[in-house]
Formats: C-alpha cells, structure tokens, sequence
C-alpha cells in the first residue's frame, strides 16, 4: 500500500484540473503559535470521540428506549443507527483525510456545497454543543439524586449549593471542565484518554455483568436467559397504547420507532473526529486509524450494551429512567435497575458512580467541541474575530468561556423535574445532531462528484471510504426520515414544549442558511469550480515536519507500539 503523501502526490499528478484552480489564502489555516496546536494522537484522538458520544444516550436513555420498544426493539433500533453513524464516520474520514484542516466540517461544506451550508452548518453544530454540555450536568444531576437517601433534596442543591452538613459535597458547576479545558490540548486529550479508558473498562465490567447476572450468577440464583424477551415483557414494546387503544401492531411500531430516535441521540458525538483534526499530529494517518477505532468501540459497546439491558431489565419495570415523565426515578439507570432486581447491594452504588464519570467526561468533551466549533467559525469569517484568539498554549479561551456560560442552562430543572428537561435537550440536541449528519454526508456526496469531474481518483487518496457513493445517500436519506418523524408524539396529544424542541432546529438551519445566501448572493460551487488544493501544500508541510521529528526520536519501541496502538 502506498504512504499517504505519495498517494496525495499520484493525485495531483492523475488530475487533468489540477492547475485550473488557483489556491485560496480564506481556505488556508492559521500559522504559528496564535492558533490551535496538533498535539492530539490517535489514541487521543479515538478515546475523546468516544468520551465524547458515550453517556447519556445509552447510560440513562436507553431506559426509554426500553420502555417503548421492548428488549428487540431497542436492540434492532440502535443496530440500525449504528450503522447509519458508520456511514456518516467513514464520508467524514475521506474528507478528513485529504483535508485535515482546523475549521471543522463546516469547513468542508463551505468550499465543497456553498458558503451558506457552511455557515448555517458551524452555528448548527455550535448550538448543539451549547445544549449538550448542560444536558449532561444535568444528567449527572439525575444520578446523584439516586444518592439522596430517601430525602426530598431538590436536583439544585448539586449544582451551586456549598457544603453542608446534611449534603454530600458535590457541586456540578462548569468550573471544573472549563479549567480542564483551559490547560491546553495535550493535558486536555490525557486527562480524556483517561477519563474515557474508564468508561470502557466500566462499560465491560457492565456487560460482564449483565451476562453473569442473566446466566443465574446473582443472590437470587436466578437464571433469566431471554425471560424478559417473552410475553408480557416483548420482545417488542408498545407506546402511546392508551392514546391509540385496540391499535397493538401501530402502537409496537411506534414503539420501536421510538429506539431509532434515541439511538439517534445515543450516538450523536462521533462526528466530532470532524473538529479534532485541527489538533491532530500526523491527521492524514491518525485521522482513519481513529475513525476504526471509534466504529468497533461504539458498536460493541453500544449494540452490546443494550443487548444486555434487554436481557436483564424488565420493560415494564417502574424505576426505569422514562424522559417525559415528572417524577425522579429510584435510579437513572437501567444498570442500576438490574442490581437491585436480583438483589445484589452495594454494586449499585458502584456503577452509579462511574456512570457520573460518564456523564461528566462527555460534558468534558462537549465543552471542547464547543469551543473549537465556535473558533472554526470565527477563523472563516464568520462569527466575530475575537473568538479565533487564543492563548499560548492554543486554547481559544474567548470562545471556551461563551460556551461555558451556556452551562447555566442546567438550572432550567430549578422549575421543572431533570427527567423533563432531560427530554427537552433530548429533543433539541438529537435534530441538530441529525441535521448536522445530513450536512456530512452531503458534503461527501459533493466531494465525491467533484473529485471525479475535476479527474481525480479516490483510489489513491489516502483514506477511502467503503460502501459509496449509496452509503452517503442511504445515511442521508435514512437520517431525513428519522428526523421528520421523530416527533410525532407531540401531536397525541399535541404538546407545545415536546414540539418546538422536536422541529425548532429545522428552522433555525434554514434561516441562518437562507439568510447568508440572499445577504451575500451565494450559490451552489459549480463542481469543476470546488477547490480541492488550498490548504492542501500547507498541511504537506506541516506533516512532513511533523515526521521529521520523530525520526530524529529513533525507532519506537515496543511498548511504545503497543501504548500507541491502545
């Protein structure tokens, strides 16, 4: 197999147009020490993807998913996601690869669609990311509730309340991710490494579990097997049987129709490999390595995850963490549901613990993305130039302390219960979410066309995404579905909270899209017209630079191999 700059090499030189366009200065990325620094690795690079997407999704929502589609259901449902995220994974790795630049995806959209998609793509992920991160805290003010000890403590007294001596000392004010990520990138991507590599750890140490205790190793001595797979537990679910009554097939639809949508929220994150190229060493190398990694991680953990859910957790059962409802469940998980079932103490409280480090890592994570989408922006022209400041240690501090302020969305449950509002960013998160998946794979798609008019060959990039050019439309077109459906609840009855957070993006996508078109007259970039080399010779430089100086290191050991490789 080719190297990666040899094939770029035999690209430029197989391109009939390769001369035709003239490099771009907008296009090309910021130099020095006033910019972000590469100081991210692939095992870096892969753990915060993963950080960054396993949480809330499938720790505390999957007990949703349960309810309404049943043990198969929730099973079938993130499946189908999964691969649906592969798709958008591996469309954003080609690009990615062959373009490593630091403005994010928005990035690709605006030199390969139009300037406008980009543009209303940077604020659609930016708004995400502004939800995610209190959504998040406030899941993790779900699970400390768990810890209350039967007293009726309000979710805001683990937000700002100083110690007490009827309270444990535990304060969830954005201080502590904000100061993480305020100390640079490579303490930022260790710390995450680690935070990370203990939720794999707990999350194998959760589906041991969950495999032991449905094979009788519990107190009980209880073997479940596929119980709660049969009648009346599923193996599908049902909901909204009371609105829609004598209705058994349609409402088992719905149902599962329902673990689509949360899978969709379960897996929003991956794509976030899209914003950490700018600060990856060797990107054009790591970048693919990360997004393999990220795909086996994610679908062992979470198909096999919800796998084991189904197994060991009835649906019906009354504890499990349900979004819309009012009242704070006995445990936000169905982990922790499970141990109580089969009467396994102390355990409990274990798994509730790391889940707080799961949610916590995520927020971590979210608050970088954050910042790093809102810097894109900014480095592109279009958001205000004081958000592409940043400190010596290449941390865009003006943009991570925007961010930061919009954690003190939390105290929105101040009035309303965590599960509510958990709903409501649910909602939100998950259309900006999917939103920003069809803007990827459409820039692929985009990509992809002009590569071949322009005379190139994807062949000899050097990453290669498998199962296109159909892959893209089939995760763009899937994913539309999804998304024009997925709040379809809110119409029986109809509730105006549940729908404004369901479509509010949509909206909002195509005002901040039409809007810059008829502000600054943009259009479609005709595809002879899509620049595909500024940027390109800089980032050349930049990696040959790079592997200069760790061949001055001397060969890497074996251990160091094995640590690389993790």
């Amino acid at each position: 197999m080719a190297a990666p700059d040899q094939k770029l090499a035999d690209v430029e030189k197989t391109s009939s147009h390769s001369t035709s366009i003239v490099a771009d200065e907008t296009y090309i990325d910021p130099k020095g020490n006033e910019t972000l620094h590469r100081g991210l690795n692939a095992r870096q690079i892969s753990m915060i993807s993963l950080g960054g997407a396993v949480g809330t999704g499938l720790i505390i929502g999957s007990g949703t998913a349960l309810v309404r589609g049943g043990p198969l259901g929730l099973f079938l449902g993130y499946s189908f996601v999964g691969f649906i995220c592969y798709l958008v994974m591996v469309s954003l790795g080609e690009m990615s690869a062959y373009i490593p630049h630091k403005r994010g995806f928005a990035g690709y959209a605006t030199r390969f669609v139009d300037p406008a998609v980009g543009f209303a793509l940077g604020y659609n992920y930016l708004m995400k990311y502004l939800i995610v991160t209190p959504n998040n805290i406030n899941a993790a003010g779900a699970v400390l509730q768990y810890w209350q000890g039967g007293r009726e403590v309000h979710i805001g007294v683990w937000m700002c309340v100083p110690p007490h001596s009827n309270y444990p000392d535990w304060r969830l004010t954005p201080s502590p991710v904000f100061l993480i990520n305020l100390l640079g990138v490579r303490v930022f991507g260790e710390l995450e490494f680690w935070f990370s590599s203990i939720k794999v750890l707990a999350l194998i140490g959760l589906i041991l579990m969950g495999i032991i205790i449905d094979l009788g190793g519990n107190p009980k001595h209880d073997r479940i097997g596929f119980r709660y797979w049969n009648p009346p537990y599923g193996p599908m679910g049902e909901y909204l049987n009371k609105q829609i009554p004598h209705r058994k097939s349609l409402t088992t639809f719905l149902g599962f129709w329902t673990t689509l949508i949360n899978a969709l929220f379960a897996y929003m994150g991956t794509e976030l490999i899209g914003v950490t190229v700018g600060e990856a060493q060797n990107p054009r190398r790591n970048i693919p390595i990360a997004i393999r990694r990220t795909f086996w991680r994610i679908l062992i953990f979470y198909v096999g995850g919800v796998f084991v859910i189904g197994l060991i957790v009835p649906r019906t059962d009354p504890t499990l963490f349900v979004a819309n409802t009012k009242k704070v469940g006995a445990a936000a998980s169905p982990f922790v549901v499970a141990t109580t079932l089969v009467g396994i103490k102390v355990l409990n409280h274990v798994i509730n613990g790391a889940i707080l480090i799961f949610v916590l890592s995520a927020a971590n994570s979210d608050l970088y993305i954050g910042s790093r989408t809102l810097y894109g922006l900014a480095v592109e022209g279009k958001a205000p130039a004081v958000f592409k400041r940043v400190n010596r240690l290449g941390v865009p501090y003006p943009a991570l302390i925007l961010c930061t302020a919009f954690c003190f969305l939390v105290y929105l449950n101040v009035s309303s219960s965590s599960q509510r509002v958990f709903g409501w960013f649910v909602n939100l998160v998950s259309t900006f979410g999917a939103i920003t998946w069809m803007c990827i794979v459409w820039t692929h798609i985009r990509f992809m066309k002009a590569l071949k008019v322009q005379g190139y060959s994807r062949d000899d990039l050097p990453y290669k995404a498998p199962f296109q050019p159909w892959g893209a439309y089939f995760a763009l077109i899937t994913t539309g579905i999804i998304t024009f459906f997925k709040g379809y609840d809110t119409f029986i009855p109809f509730k105006t909270d549940t729908f404004v957070t369901a479509y509010i993006a949509v909206p909002t996508f195509f005002v901040f899209w039409g809007g810059y078109k008829l502000y600054f007259k943009t259009k479609l970039i005709p595809l002879k017209q899509v620049d595909l080399i500024s940027g390109k010779r800089e980032i050349d430089e930049e990696e040959e630079e790079f592997l200069a100086e760790q061949a001055k290191l001397g060969p890497r050991t074996r251990w160091q191999r094995i640590w690389d490789s993790l």
